[in-house]
């Protein structure tokens, strides 16, 4: 009889384990999310009717980067990237999604701080966006207090006070300038965030390349000298890693222009760019496309299966050629 109770309970507590490893998987496959793109102009406007806010220049972008901090941190099962339980600590993808969104919240904030809300470079800086700045580029990874999540949230409710600041006729300390030149510093960063994904995706495949650094300037120098053909390829344990920080960049991307159209609506007017700003957007939307399969396929170019790095490349590569003619056409039209 003792016996018999023994085996039972070497079952029970073999099956805990069993049970545990389900329960964790079934959880995984649960928070295994990521957020499908909103309407920017439709939360800013509700945004302003809850907080009693007049819509102004520049109100539109700033509600929408509020809007994809509290994205970033309330999503379903909340901030992942600086987790360390289980089973949030065995995803890997939606933190990669997280860190391609917050590279661009990073510079949007950036640009904010630096040019949309300064008439000149003389200018004093933005009391609120100066404080939301830096708080932005805390440790994306760091669990121990002072959190992450916390940081992040500060520097959104500096936000908001810029944002309330901005939309009343009493503070006129705070501005959002929609002028060309500002939104070409921008673009010009977005292009060289939108060129290297590129080239990281592009490079699942490995390939060799040609050193052309120094093209196009016979005097140009670097530091130390490089081989002429350089091997290029990104490790197979990082292609899903830069396939999801591709989605995340894109979906903070598409949210932003969407905003940024009504907010320099007669600046694109003017310059007949609204057509080709729309066609960036376009493309980048076509990034958010639900992958349907399993896991991120890393196959040949011409082979059996799909590379899905590669096609997102494409769309990411379009966009980059396409935020290039704009700025041309924004300096120059």
């Amino acid at each position: 009889m003792m016996k018999s109770i023994s085996l039972k309970s070497r079952a029970v507590w073999l099956g805990i384990p069993s049970v545990l490893a389900v329960v964790c998987l079934v959880m995984m496959f649960y928070l295994n999310y990521e957020p499908p793109l909103f309407n920017p102009v439709a939360r800013a406007t509700l945004h302003a009717q809850e907080h009693h806010h007049k819509v102004v220049t520049g109100y539109t972008t700033t509600a929408t980067l509020i809007e994809t901090v509290n994205i970033l941190l309330t999503k379903r099962g909340g901030y992942m990237s600086n987790d360390i339980m289980p089973p949030w600590v065995f995803l890997d993808n939606v933190p990669n999604w997280e860190f391609g969104v917050l590279i661009q919240v990073r510079d949007l904030s950036r640009a904010m701080r630096n040019d949309f809300s300064r008439s000149q470079t003389q200018s004093t800086e933005d009391v609120d966006l100066a404080v939301a700045e830096p708080m932005f580029n805390y440790d994306s990874e760091r669990w121990f207090p002072p959190d992450t999540e916390g940081r992040y949230a500060k520097a959104n409710a500096s936000l908001e006070s810029y944002l309330t600041n901005l939309s009343s006729p009493s503070e006129p300390g705070a501005q959002f300038y929609a002028r060309a030149d500002n939104l070409v510093e921008w673009l010009a960063i977005v292009e060289k965030r939108l060129g290297s994904l590129s080239q990281r995706l592009s490079a699942s495949v490995g390939q060799a390349r040609l050193n052309t650094d120094l093209s196009g300037d016979t005097e140009a120098r670097q530091s130390t000298v490089s081989p002429g053909v350089v091997m290029v390829k990104t490790p197979w344990t990082q292609v899903d890693d830069v396939f999801y920080e591709s989605r995340g960049t894109a979906w903070a991307l598409v949210n932003f222009l969407h905003a940024m159209e009504v907010d320099f609506e007669d600046v694109l007017s003017k310059k007949n760019a609204t057509v080709s700003f729309r066609q960036i957007i376009r493309e980048l939307e076509s990034t958010q496309e639900p992958l349907r399969s399993p896991m991120v396929l890393n196959g040949s170019q011409f082979g059996l299966f799909a590379n899905h790095s590669l096609i997102m490349a494409n769309y990411i590569a379009r966009a980059n050629a396409a935020i290039i003619d704009l700025r041309s056409l924004l300096q120059d039209g």
